[in-house]
Formats: C-alpha cells, structure tokens, sequence
C-alpha cells in the first residue's frame, strides 16, 4: 500500500480509502448490511495497508455508522483514521450539532472523530450553517478533543467552493473527481484550489457510483483496447484520479470482497503522475465515447432557469445522461432520491413551457422531462 501525506496536516494516509456508503447488504434492503461480509471486507482492507476509512450519520439508513462500531471495536479503530460527517441537511439549532455529533461518538464506539465533516455543503448551506455557530461548534469539537480535524465535502460550483474554503482554517476536504467528471462540482480547478491552500484532498465518486465499470459500451471498449498497457475499467477509473499530486486519498464504496482485493492491489501502485501522454489522450477519447450517448443535449447554460415549479431542470437532465450514458439506470434511481431535492425534480413540473421559450437549443424539455421522471422516479 502506497501512502501520502494528507495536507497541513502531516498523517500519512493509504491511497485507497475504504467508503462505508455501500457496504453489502441483506435481502435488497439498503438499511440490513450484511454484517459477517462487512466485517472480512474492513479487516482485510486494514490488514493490507487501509487505515482511511469514511462513513456518515445518514449512510445505509443510519446503520453504517452503528456497524462499524461494532466491527472496528478496539483492535481495529487504533489502527485506522475515521472520518464521518456531520448531518447538516437536518441541523435546525446550534444545539444539534452536538447532539449528533455526541450520537456518531457513541454509535462509532470512539471517544474521537480523526477527520469530521460538515457534510454535502453548498452555498446557501454554508450560509445557514454559520448563521446557525458551526464555526463555534468546530472549534469547540476540536478544543474538547471529540473531533482531531475539520473539514467538509462539497456539491455545488466551483466558485462557491473557493468562498468555503477560504471562510474558515480547514484541514482537509472532499470533492467528486473522476474522468467524466473533471469540470463538475469542485472539478480539477477545486482540486488545484484546495492544494495550494495546504489542504488535505480525499477523493469520493472516482468510479462515479460504479457507472465505469458497469457496462461497458463497445465504442468505449475499442478506445480501451487501443492501449499498450491493458487494465480494467476499475484500475482506468483509480489510475485517472491517483495520477492527481494534489490527491491524498482515494474512497471507494466496495460492495464485496473481491472488490476490495482488487482495488487494494491497484493501491500498490498508486503513483502520481505515472501515466503516459498516450494513456491520458485516451481518457479524452473515452470522455468523448459517453457524451455522444446522452440522452438529452443540454449544455447547462441555465437560461431554463428558474423554473417557476422549482423543478431543476439541468440538474434532472444531467442524471438522465448518466443513466443513458453507463447503463445504470438502477443506480441512478438510488442517487436520484438520495440527492434530488424533492420539490426540484421532475415530477414538478407543471408543463407551463417557459422553460422550452428561453432554450437556446429548443429542446423539447417538457417532454425529456417526463422521461426523466418515468425512467428516474
């Protein structure tokens, strides 16, 4: 297992990071995790070199945390660094931050928190967060000892990232970065912007929730087989965001324990800027490969926008594209519910057509609307 220092913060931690979003689970029920299988995929992790390990208050219906509290106990928790993230989604008052926090403690069976996160913030979030003392939360959590680092991870625009970053001294956050995704949410000018500020970068989504290892279309398959050194989906989708200086731990959400040797393996080798000029030109080509397959060609110039129903209409547009795009329509009916605000999503919309008056590309998105709700809702 290779390591790397994890910003101002000096820890040395492993490349790959073990996610507990999606850890097994029992009878297709996303809240009954499959405790005996969970358990032989953590220890071998730690035992060949993970000691990152990256979970959250509302994760597999709230018992991810629970489980690995009892599966890490005291053995395995001094051999790793926890990362978890406050619920900001369901803080209503200062005093909640505490409660939950008191709660993760207690479910996690640890007197402290090494890497805490506020957690999926975005502008307006940030802005009610402080409005309500997070800043007076963190640095009391931190002074008291229940939390060793702060951070946050992020899902909005690029300029609002660099806004949070600079409002507050952190340690350390967490972005969405993977081939098709370099421009999206923080993308690589997040990535750049974070680094230079000292912080420490963990990676979420580097296989994008599994949809480049899915099915793969054959026109992507051709691309692949044109280089010299063949690998897997899997180790294109690690290799593309390890090659990143700027990246100091890698999350994958494994599902099994075939997974976890396979990318564990892969994680002996993570070395920054170990492709070739050849390798990253077919990354491009791959990029290219998808996009001619999306099933809406919205450019997301939000000149849609507002929708007078609140529907976001990029946003719902952009998940289609994925479920077109990897063949994972399944999996983006979970992402959908998970991160589509109910009152912005398709079902909304209330078909005025104002929308389909100020697109410059004339799409019918009444229409791609409805689909997004038939094949996502």
């Amino acid at each position: 297992m290779l390591y790397r220092k994890f910003g101002k913060t000096g820890v040395e931690v492993s490349a790959l990071g073990f996610g507990a979003m999606r850890l097994p689970i029992i009878g297709g029920k996303f809240d009954r995790i499959d405790e005996k299988a969970t358990e032989a995929m953590l220890k071998y992790a730690i035992e060949n070199g993970v000691n990152y390990v990256d979970t959250a208050y509302v994760y597999h219906g709230g018992m991810s945390e629970k489980v690995l509290g009892k599966i890490l106990g005291k053995n395995l928790r001094k051999k790793i660094n926890l990362a978890t993230k406050l619920p900001t989604f369901i803080i209503n008052e200062r005093k909640d931050m505490d409660r939950y926090l008191n709660e993760q403690l207690e479910r996690l069976k640890t007197d402290h928190i090494d890497f805490y996160l506020m957690h999926g913030l975005d502008k307006d979030r940030w802005n009610t967060m402080k409005d309500l003392g997070i800043l007076e939360f963190i640095d009391t959590a931190l002074k008291d000892g229940r939390i060793k680092h702060a951070g946050f991870s992020y899902h909005d625009e690029p300029e609002n990232f660099k806004e949070i970053i600079d409002s507050y001294d952190w340690d350390f956050c967490q972005i969405q970065l993977n081939y098709m995704d370099t421009e999206y949410q923080a993308g690589l000018e997040g990535l750049r912007y974070a680094a230079k500020k000292g912080l420490g970068i963990s990676i979420m989504e580097p296989l994008k929730g599994g949809q480049l290892t899915g099915t793969i279309p054959p026109a992507v398959d051709k691309i692949w087989a044109k280089a010299t050194m063949k690998r897997t989906p899997v180790e294109w989708g690690l290799r593309f965001v390890w090659d990143y200086p700027e990246v100091n731990v890698v999350l994958s959400g494994m599902s099994n324990l075939e997974q976890v040797k396979e990318n564990v393996k892969l994680a002996d080798s993570a070395k920054p800027r170990s492709l070739t000029k050849k390798e990253k030109g077919l990354y491009g080509e791959v990029k290219d490969a998808y996009k001619k397959l999306v099933a809406v060609d919205c450019s997301d110039c939000k000149y849609c926008m507002p929708c007078p129903s609140g529907v976001d209409i990029p946003g719902n547009f952009r998940m289609l594209n994925n479920a077109a795009m990897f063949g994972s329509a399944e999996t983006m009916k979970m992402v959908y519910k998970m991160y589509m605000p109910e009152n912005e999503r398709a079902s909304n919309c209330a078909k005025c057509g104002e929308c389909e008056e100020k697109c410059p590309q004339h799409l019918p998105i009444k229409e791609k609307l409805e689909e997004v709700a038939k094949t996502l809702g």
